[in-house]
């Protein structure tokens, strides 16, 4: 095939979606979007601060806390620009390197978390069940080197995606159902076999999200095992109580990632409408929610956040 034909086949740029069908009032649509944002990175910049300037919370529990409010951080960050330039100024178009790193960092951040959340269970693990040992286990070494590992494993496993990415041709339809990149989305786009990357993706999200998931329910399994040999019906309530902030935020950001999979992987039929409402929940709401629920139900968040700004 002549260069020039080909041309005709490798688009430049990737178009992006806003909401389908709704692009008059896509104006007003940015309030509540940009209202969610302006929450999130406050909410977590909140977080952050008062977990920094307090030395009673510099415990294993809120510096796991810290490290969920930085990647709820980058998250919100990372589609920020390509969301609001859609709703403002209908800007959809998006090159291929752009594209290509946005959805690196969209995806290693939700593995961080993923692994952030598994390491807030096995927190809550230990603080129950072993509590006598929790200081001499969870030492701040060791909790560094959680979040360090947290980080490398979504790093070691995403790196390889982009690149792969890369190699492909792309000859099919270049618009794309949401208003970032994703890999499953972008690997629709390719005219060449992706077999690979798509197994090895299936793979990848099994060893993580699903190894995190099985690994956190495990952790709950023990956790009610342990309550439950307690005498007091009101002690089983407190001990519990421990564990209702954490139990939201994992229902929050394992709820709509599985239900977006679902739809990529075996719904290919369904509304565009049903796709860009389902991938707007699973990046937006968790950074939304995550500081709201810590803020509600921890009560020395709670009381440092009142201090900081009631005087």
């Amino acid at each position: 095939m002549s260069p020039v034909n080909d041309s005709k086949f490798q688009p430049a740029v990737f178009l992006l979606t806003g909401i389908p069908g709704q692009e008059k009032i896509h104006v007003w649509i940015s309030i509540p979007f940009c209202f969610m944002y302006v929450i999130s990175v406050l909410g977590n910049s909140v977080i952050l601060f008062v977990i920094k300037t307090d030395p009673n919370l510099h415990e294993p529990m809120y510096i796991f806390l810290s490290m969920l409010a930085v990647t709820d951080l980058g998250i919100s960050l990372s589609t920020l620009p390509t969301v609001l330039s859609i709703f403002w100024f209908n800007f959809r178009e998006i090159s291929f390197d752009a594209c290509f790193a946005q959805l690196f960092f969209i995806h290693s951040l939700s593995l961080t978390e993923s692994a952030v959340l598994l390491s807030m269970a096995f927190d809550r693990f230990v603080a129950i069940c072993n509590p006598l040992r929790y200081d001499s286990i969870l030492t701040p070494s060791r909790v560094a080197k959680m979040g360090l590992g947290s980080l490398l494993r979504a790093v070691v496993l995403i790196f390889p995606l982009p690149i792969l990415l890369k190699q492909y041709r792309y000859c099919h339809d270049n618009v794309l159902s949401h208003s970032y990149c994703l890999n499953q989305e972008v690997m629709k786009m390719a005219c060449s076999d992706v077999r690979a990357q798509s197994i090895y993706s299936f793979f990848g999200t099994l060893a993580s999200l699903g190894l995190d998931v099985l690994l956190i329910l495990l952790s709950y399994a023990m956790i009610l095992k342990t309550v439950l040999n307690i005498a007091s019906h009101a002690e089983r309530l407190k001990t519990l109580n421990t564990c209702v902030s954490h139990v939201c935020v994992v229902l929050l950001f394992y709820t709509p990632e599985i239900g977006l999979s679902v739809i990529h992987r075996f719904m290919t039929s369904s509304s565009p409408l049903v796709q860009s409402l389902m991938g707007n929940v699973y990046l937006l709401v968790p950074p939304l929610m995550n500081p709201i629920v810590y803020s509600v139900k921890t009560k020395s968040i709670r009381a440092r956040i009142v201090r900081v700004f009631v005087k």
